[in-house]
């Protein structure tokens, strides 16, 4: 049985250590990160950068606690993400949401190069075949996963299986594009966009949403390169007609997420990783979208392990006993207390890609939850 480690969100006395920077510290010291980490090792903080407009990600708070126990021991820690839109401008976002060397205390460096294509191809499974890790990630040896619980309109639920099965693979591959990709997951390669005229307000959110520039409009008839396309879904997703489709199908998604998973992270030798999920401002969507919406469940706190399936498993159970908020999406979609609130917002059966990773041997859903005093 794994062990998880908790902090609440809740302060119960006015003073520093009762804060969350303060119990991340705490939390910190309990797992003892010198027992993973080797002194003057490279270790990869994973995060996700945001977007323009979505603010809502893993605070630079946080980030710098985690830095600054990595360098307690002994490592030499960096701040990373893969390309997401263009390299320069991604590390713009990541600078306006406070992300910069100044602010966490250590570098802050794009995994898969400014252009997003260097990566090293790496054996996947039945699903995916093989997949283009980023070769940051591939080669460093030590990693500290920080994420952002969520929702997600493909995933239904993000935590450290999306951060690592999306975050660890680059969009593209220099040979063989998205196929290769993370396009891979969100289509098993395959798909293409589907335009309904009829329905299209030419509103055109969709270009403006799209992270690679691959889509226009000539004569109010909607294009797109489909060699570049990534197959994101976020032009479907920001679309108010509903006139843009990209298949999927649902629960082979969410079996290549733990796929993509355990190929990242088979690039590691074992206890090499660490899991830091942040139940925090829990949002509808993902960080990668031009906004976040208000918050839909009350932040809970910090959890850590070493197991990934654990950690994923110990936030779901906290989500599931979470009351909605009003005044959010929940409220819109009139889930009420008592109800699956993730499950409600995107009808996606996301609890899948925790099974999926546990079967495939990341970890076990079995845990120990010990909890911050």
């Amino acid at each position: 049985m794994s062990t998880v480690y908790f902090a609440s969100a809740r302060v119960s006395k006015w003073k520093y250590d009762e804060s969350m920077p303060g119990k991340l510290e705490r939390l910190l010291k309990e797992v003892d990160l010198s027992k993973y980490f080797e002194k003057n090792e490279w270790a990869a903080v994973k995060t996700h950068f945001g977007s323009e407009g979505a603010h809502r990600i893993v605070r630079p708070i946080f980030l710098r606690k985690v830095v600054d126990a990595l360098k307690t021991a002994g490592t030499k820690p960096f701040i990373t993400d893969t390309v997401r839109i263009k390299g320069l401008d991604y590390l713009e976002i990541a600078n306006q949401n406070g992300i910069n060397h100044l602010s966490v205390g250590a570098p802050v460096v794009l995994a898969d190069g400014l252009y997003g294509n260097d990566n090293i191809m790496v054996k996947a499974g039945d699903i995916l075949g093989e997949i283009a890790t980023a070769s940051l990630i591939y080669d460093v040896p030590a990693m500290v996963v920080c994420s952002h619980v969520k929702g997600h309109i493909n995933a239904g639920y993000a935590g450290a299986i999306k951060n690592i099965a999306m975050g660890g693979v680059s969009g593209s591959h220099r040979h063989c594009g998205w196929k290769c990709g993370r396009g891979s997951m969100h289509t098993i390669g395959e798909g293409d966009l589907v335009w309904d005229s009829e329905q299209c307000a030419l509103c055109r959110q969709c270009e403006e949403v799209c992270p690679l520039d691959c889509i226009s409009f000539k004569d109010d008839k909607f294009s797109y390169t489909n060699e570049r396309c990534w197959r994101c879904g976020r032009c479907a997703r920001v679309c108010p007609e509903g006139s843009l489709h990209l298949p999927e199908d649902v629960d082979v998604f969410m079996k290549s997420l733990s796929e993509a998973a355990k190929a990242v992270l088979g690039t590691f030798k074992p206890n090499k990783v660490i899991y830091v999920n942040f139940l925090t401002e829990i949002q509808p969507e993902c960080d990668c979208m031009p906004a976040a919406d208000v918050p839909v469940i009350q932040d809970i706190g910090i959890l850590i392990s070493d197991d990934i399936v654990a950690v994923e498993q110990a936030s779901i159970d906290m989500l599931l006993k979470a009351v909605p908020l009003p005044a959010s999406l929940a409220e819109d979609e009139k889930i009420k207390q008592g109800e699956d609130i993730l499950l409600g917002l995107h009808h996606k059966n996301y609890i899948i890609q925790v099974e999926e990773a546990e079967r495939l041997g990341l970890g076990k859903r079995e845990y120990e939850l010990i909890e911050l005093q």
